[in-house]
């Protein structure tokens, strides 16, 4: 039997051109890749997240900065030392799960790191790789 996540997931994946299966993605996650597709250039890669999130910009940041080198420990802010909890949804339930969360954080934390906002591209890279996670 097919649960109930996992069905819009393969829809998603099969609508996109992805080839391998998401496994921790939310509805919430599922419903935001569907609308990133429409604003991207290409279909969704998770390799293009990974990658994303590790490179460093010219001003010596990355998502890794902060996050941590393993998506599966806390990390801590680059610049104030706050705590982050755990991003991989597989180990922190609560992540992928809200949209304004999910808005909120590409928004701040594009402007961080890259001093702009991200594309639907990057975030939907991103969102693809983190709910692989």
């Amino acid at each position: 039997m097919i649960g109930k996540t996992v069905l819009p997931i393969a829809l998603v994946v099969a609508a996109m051109g992805i080839t391998a299966m998401v496994v921790h993605a939310t509805e919430v996650s599922d419903a935001m890749l569907e609308e990133f597709a429409s604003e991207a250039t290409t279909p969704f890669s998770a390799e293009a997240g990974a990658a994303t999130w590790v490179a460093p910009e010219p001003n010596g940041r990355s998502c890794e900065s902060c996050h941590g080198e393993s998506l599966y420990v806390t990390g801590s802010h680059y610049k104030t030392g706050e705590l982050i909890e755990p991003m991989a949804p597989s180990v922190n339930s609560e992540r992928l799960t809200e949209r304004r969360k999910i808005n909120k954080w590409f928004l701040r934390n594009c402007k961080w790191t890259y001093g702009r906002v991200c594309t639907a591209q990057e975030k939907g890279d991103i969102l693809l790789w983190l709910s692989q996670q």
